[in-house]
């Protein structure tokens, strides 16, 4: 299935509020890695563990999340 956003792929990418940066950026490249790490911290909680390290996995987790968030957003202060 094809996607079209139409907007062309110019190498950049939108941010939540709709400011734009290189797919190549760090910033980029940082946010995924918090996903790839939250996603992996989803893995070890799902194990048979104690509930009291599913509560603190759980804890890293929502704090993974919003770090997230906060690279994804426009008004997050770039030098380049």
């Amino acid at each position: 299935m094809k996607i079209y956003t139409k907007t062309g792929d110019d190498g950049t990418t939108m941010l939540l509020g709709g400011g734009r940066v290189s797919k190549a950026h760090l910033r980029i490249d940082a946010y995924g890695t918090v996903d790839e790490l939250n996603s992996y911290v989803g893995l070890i909680r799902d194990q048979a563990i104690g509930q009291n390290h599913k509560a603190n996995l759980k804890k890293i987790q929502d704090t993974l999340f919003v770090i997230g968030a906060s690279l994804k957003v426009t008004s997050f202060k770039t030098s380049t």
